[in-house]
């Protein structure tokens, strides 16, 4: 295997384990709205993310920094052609951080609902631009012979990328409801429950028809496989969740993530950005690669530094495991 194939490989990786960790806490921003009753449950929701939000988008930067770095021309076409929703990512997701510190710096009923509304919407858009822009990147757009994007803003608001965008959307929410359900204690907990069944029913049928219409386009061997494990463990997922057991229903909807994010890879591979104008027109992991010394650098920097970030996040979710409910909630001292 050729390095920008390993290299293609760890950014599949890199964006796999970004929706994963900030699939469930998009869901949790999401439920401050159809959730939480009051302000000290939207405190609870809010809480059980609070310790690793910020970390969990340590792996958004690592992906786009490899993907610079990896495939500059990926990355070129894909930031300028993409441009505008990238944007509005950026700015939510650095809106929603700043959400995230100030609630609570002001006593202010008005204050508080406002950044809580802030968090509400900065959580559900980038949920659904993320599945706006995969999409694209897998089903093909209008790229010219210079590895330029000719097409406009609403080339990307097609029929299948905003089906992609729901898909995600739901997805997300429901990570984020069992994950909910997984981190708190007390009636929260219960309707919790109760709602990740409606969630992870409509997730089920949206995501069931984006991965069909997906291998159907483009899909081999390979992605009907992640097709059917990304179904089976929805399913499973939501059976698990009626049964109460929540760290199984979490796990499994975080397979449902991976598998169709992997799906999504294993139709791009060996390209990384197919040309819906011309296939001889596509970016490929060999035309809009680095060159090899740069990649072989590469590899050595991310295997001594890699080890160590896992190992860090993973030791801050183990301090933070314990769940926590409205009783552990103080009053505000202001």
């Amino acid at each position: 295997m050729e390095l920008h194939d390993v290299w293609f490989v760890l950014i599949a990786v890199l964006w796999t384990g970004y929706f994963f960790l900030e699939g469930f806490d998009f869901g949790v921003g999401v439920l401050t709205k159809l959730l939480a009753r009051d302000r000290t449950e939207k405190r609870v929701l809010i809480n059980t993310i609070g310790p690793v939000w910020d970390g969990n988008e340590v792996w958004l930067l690592t992906a786009g920094g490899a993907t610079f770095a990896a495939f500059p021309d990926w990355y070129a076409t894909l930031f300028s052609g993409f441009y505008l929703p990238l944007l509005v990512i950026l700015v939510c997701l650095i809106v929603r951080g700043v959400a995230f510190e100030y609630r609570a710096k002001r006593p202010e009923e008005n204050w508080q609902r406002n950044w809580e509304t802030a968090i509400f919407w900065t959580s559900l858009i980038p949920a659904f631009l993320w599945g706006v822009a995969f999409a694209n990147i897998a089903h093909g757009v209008k790229i010219d012979q210079h590895f330029e994007y000719v097409g406009t803003l609403w080339d990307l608001f097609n029929p299948y990328a905003l089906l992609g965008g729901v898909v995600t959307l739901a997805l997300f929410t429901f990570h984020g409801t069992v994950f909910t359900a997984l981190k708190t204690v007390g009636e929260i907990r219960e309707r919790a429950r109760k709602l990740a069944t409606r969630v992870g029913l409509a997730a089920a049928a949206s995501a069931l028809l984006f991965l069909l219409w997906t291998q159907v386009d483009s899909g081999d061997a390979k992605s009907l496989v992640a097709l059917v494990v990304a179904v089976a463990a929805l399913v499973t997922a939501l059976v698990a969740n009626q049964a109460g057991r929540e760290g199984w229903a979490f796990a499994l909807s975080g397979v449902t993530i991976v598998a169709a994010v992997a799906m999504l890879f294993l139709t791009l591979f060996p390209n990384v950005m197919p040309s819906s104008l011309n296939p001889d027109w596509s970016l490929t992991v060999t035309n809009a690669s680095s060159s090899p010394y740069t990649l072989k650098i590469m590899t050595w920097c991310a295997g001594i530094a890699t080890p160590i970030v896992l190992l860090y996040q993973s030791w801050t979710y183990w301090v933070f495991r314990k769940r926590i409910g409205t009783q552990h909630i103080a009053e505000p001292a202001h």
